[in-house]
């Protein structure tokens, strides 16, 4: 071979020492032995194993066009790689514009933006769970759940995508699928506190109190400033009547964070339902005074329900004030008749609809206030029946468990 058309110079492996070659001759021993030290060293072979040969530049131009002809039949891989990342990137802006319409509150845009990013790329889990939480508030629940359940196998189980599946199983009352999603999420990850939450108001659907408490108390060592968390673990202590232990756990509540935590991840959290609890323990533990300061605060704070004015009612009559309770229920027959009429007042012979009639206070202000008695009329016929229990309201706000809808 000319050593002018040499322009590729190729190491490959000999296995043979250089010292064990057959050569021809002594000279051409010495000669080759010599040659090869010098590309060896030129190639930093310390070994003084290899062997250098020269390719011609036909040679490479034959597997040159090999490798073309490969490509073309197998298609360019990097091409096509490159059109999935340019619908990949279009997909996730789509995505983060539903989202930002999510956010506002504009769930009609939310679910176009969403779809048309699955409409570019149908394997973005994040656009799934986006329009699977849009169909949700629009309700359309079914097919949330199943949007949801795409994202879960796009991710490979992402844990936020089973715990907020996990959550809407619960919340359509399927206890049983909303444990399992949830077991299978703490199985990746146990550090994260919503998904002990989630686990505390399953095992709090199925009756096993302690078995939840056990579980929200995992979650507030995971995350100490958790509202929802606090809230749902009064309930529990108030149905056992821990009042002490209700109050230490309503006194961590940090409310100004409560915002924060109204979100798809957890359940709502009703408006005064920590002073009402706060309140209702307070009166079992003889502070009257701080009991009722914090039922007016509940009443005020969710103007919608009757439970706390009804509160109030019956520690008016416990406490020799009918003018006052007359006030308080007279407010009550105003937003819910049917939550007075439930709790027993009817029973004991007082005429509620009378109430109905009367000059009603706002729900803002507390009918205790001196010259407002006269407005009522007569209070001798009111009493607090014997049978009076904590009333139940159709705003959800009477105490006990918080029903699976505001989960």
């Amino acid at each position: 071979m000319n050593d002018r058309n040499c322009r590729f110079i190729v190491k490959i492996w000999d296995p043979e020492p250089i010292g064990k070659r057959a050569v021809a001759g002594e000279g051409a021993a010495n000669v080759n032995a010599s040659s090869h030290d010098r590309f060896a060293s030129r190639f930093h072979d310390p070994f003084g194993r290899g062997r250098v040969i020269a390719v011609s530049p036909c040679a490479v131009g034959i597997l040159f066009g090999l490798i073309t002809v490969m490509c073309s039949q197998s298609g360019c891989r990097g091409i096509v790689k490159f059109g999935e990342s340019r619908q990949t990137v279009a997909a996730r802006r789509l995505s983060r514009q539903g989202l930002k319409a999510a956010r506002e509150g504009d769930w009609m845009i939310a679910e176009t933006l969403f779809s048309e990013s699955l409409d570019v790329s149908d394997s973005n889990d994040a656009a799934h769970r986006g329009l699977a939480d849009t169909l949700w508030q629009r309700g359309r629940r079914n097919d949330a759940i199943e949007h949801l359940k795409q994202a879960v196998q796009l991710s490979a189980g992402d844990p936020k995508h089973l715990q907020r599946l996990g959550r809407m199983y619960l919340e359509l009352g399927r206890v049983d699928e909303a444990a399992r999603q949830c077991e299978i999420a703490l199985q990746s990850d146990r550090e994260w506190a919503a998904l002990w939450a989630l686990w505390g108001d399953c095992e709090n659907a199925q009756g096993r109190a302690d078995s939840a408490l056990a579980a929200y108390h995992r979650a507030l060592s995971l995350q100490p400033d958790y509202p929802y968390v606090q809230l749902q673990a009064a309930e529990i202590y108030h149905r056992q009547q821990r009042h002490d232990r209700l109050l230490a756990t309503l006194d961590r509540l940090n409310e100004s964070s409560s915002s924060l935590m109204m979100n798809q991840t957890d359940g709502g959290i009703v408006p005064g339902r920590a002073d009402l609890l706060r309140g209702l323990a307070m009166r079992e533990l003889g502070r009257i005074e701080e009991s009722n300061r914090y039922l007016v605060a509940a009443a005020q704070k969710n103007p919608a329900d009757v439970t706390a004015r009804l509160q109030l009612a019956a520690a008016s009559i416990a406490g020799g004030d009918p003018v006052s309770a007359q006030g308080w229920l007279a407010q009550a027959m105003q937003v819910d008749p049917e939550a007075v009429a439930a709790s027993g007042w009817v029973r004991s012979g007082i005429d509620t609809s009378e109430l109905a009639n009367n000059m009603i206070p706002s729900a803002m202000e507390d009918p205790t206030t001196a010259g407002r008695a006269s407005a009522y009329g007569s209070a001798s016929a009111y009493q607090l029946p014997a049978d009076f229990e904590v009333p139940t309201s159709r705003s959800r706000m009477a105490v006990g468990p918080v029903e699976s809808e505001n989960r």
